[in-house]
């Protein structure tokens, strides 16, 4: 039985790393938050080593790792799934992908619009009703969001204020959220598949033409 979880989401500003309970519910007994879109490689394995050692565990003592695969920036997302593969590799424990917004979307209730910041002036979106979405992830400006019979907004406080919609929490992915969001606990994991949404803003020598 997969009792011990590591859990990490870098997709936002939030660099997040917990270690979670499965024990007939979700009990979060480390965790660790760093609110700073520009550290995830320096902050989030001290994160994960103090929320290890918050929960009086050691890494011998996971049976699995959630991470969130985005939407997120490029830089920020890859920090976070390439340190769960390793950590799931290392400890030989499967390791579960999921959509970032689900783990904010699934502790709503209500018929919701989820957003986080996509930088650009645009957003991740999704849709949620009682905690299942129903229509994305994608991205765009605010004013093109399909915001539907939306009748709240959850995610990225700055970005949530742009609609006139009720604000609601979660702000960011949490850990209850992301363990919340793993469809099938008794299934092989699927492979990680980084949700990017778009093409990263760096472009290679021949995009640039500067290569012929």
């Amino acid at each position: 039985m997969i009792r011990n979880v590591l859990v990490i989401d870098t997709a936002t500003p939030a660099v997040t790393a917990a270690v979670a309970v499965r024990d007939g519910g979700v009990e979060v007994t480390g965790e660790r938050i760093t609110l700073d879109a520009r550290a995830h490689a320096e902050t989030l394995t001290p994160n994960v080593v103090a929320a290890v050692a918050e929960a009086g565990l050691t890494m011998a003592d996971l049976d699995a790792v959630v991470v969130g695969c985005g939407p997120g920036p490029f830089t920020g997302l890859r920090v976070g799934m390439a340190t769960a593969a390793a950590y799931g590799h290392a400890l030989a424990v499967p390791v579960y992908g999921v959509c970032s917004l689900d783990a904010i979307g699934v502790l709503t209730t209500g018929e919701v619009l989820v957003v986080t910041d996509a930088r650009r002036r645009e957003v991740y979106w999704a849709r949620y009703h009682d905690g299942v979405r129903i229509d994305g992830p994608d991205v765009a400006a605010p004013a093109d969001v399909p915001v539907g019979t939306a009748g709240a907004v959850a995610g990225s406080p700055d970005h949530a204020a742009l609609f006139a919609l009720p604000v609601v929490e979660p702000a960011y992915p949490t850990a209850v959220g992301l363990v919340a969001a793993v469809a099938d606990w008794s299934a092989e994991p699927a492979a990680l598949v980084p949700l990017y949404l778009r093409r990263p803003d760096a472009k290679t020598l021949a995009e640039r033409g500067v290569l012929r």
